[in-house]
């Protein structure tokens, strides 16, 4: 059995970086400790130390200040046709009320297809969530989710039916960036079920890949009824 490889003196002190911001140590506009800092907790060159910074720099995560030092980045959003919107606050928007049920929270490997959608391997750690939402008690979403576990090490400790994941990792992993599609797709069985839909009933399906600290963050598939949700936007 092979031991699992140490990772790149630069790559520690970046995820160091990340895990004092992801755990709010850190917050927008703060200081970080500087590069000779740095070199000194982690026994390494203030080369190494730069590289980690600037690749930070470049994700938009910290920034560098000439003559001055290294601040926490404010979170940027990148704009969308479908806004990034947490569905409790949709639902009470419409004045109705919302509530949640968890049906699965765990740690799983990931397959050869969510290995490509991370950029990682097959076998690699996630994260796997399925809530369903209900509003005025019809359920009207399926989330299924996958997460990275450094953008939110913390994931699998949280309550889901008091708080939305969408809600959990906009708060605790600043958002750089949003894919998806939209389409209409016959559910599978354990779909249907949950969302108390006939065999011959359509879904609409939004399915979102985010990203958070220069990674891939969440890959997850909403899966709405069709004769009860549309998705709507402006321009």
């Amino acid at each position: 059995m092979s031991a699992t490889p140490r990772l790149p003196a630069y790559e520690r002190v970046k995820r160091h970086v990340l895990r004092h911001i992801q755990n709010g140590h850190w917050q927008e506009g703060d200081a970080i400790p500087g590069e000779e800092a740095l070199a000194r907790q982690f026994g390494v060159s203030r080369m190494t130390v730069n590289r980690a910074i600037r690749e930070l720099s470049a994700e938009q995560i910290v920034e560098r200040v000439q003559g001055s030092g290294t601040y926490v980045a404010q979170q940027k959003y990148q704009a969308t046709l479908v806004e990034i919107r947490n569905i409790a606050e949709e639902i009470a928007a419409r004045g109705h009320v919302h509530r949640s049920e968890l049906h699965r929270l765990e740690r799983c490997r990931a397959d050869a297809v969510l290995a490509r959608a991370f950029g990682g391997r097959s076998g690699a750690t996630l994260f796997h969530s399925v809530v369903v939402h209900f509003e005025n008690g019809r359920p009207i979403q399926v989330d299924d989710r996958y997460v990275h576990p450094d953008v939110a090490p913390d994931y699998l400790a949280q309550d889901f039916t008091s708080q939305t994941p969408n809600a959990y990792l906009m708060r605790v992993a600043p958002l750089q960036g949003v894919s998806f599609v939209i389409e209409a797709v016959q559910p599978p069985v354990s779909i249907a079920t949950m969302l108390t839909m006939s065999a011959d009933e359509p879904c609409l399906v939004l399915r979102r890949h985010t990203r958070s600290m220069g990674r891939v963050a969440s890959v997850a598939a909403m899966w709405h009824p069709a004769s009860r949700y549309q998705f709507t936007g402006s321009f």
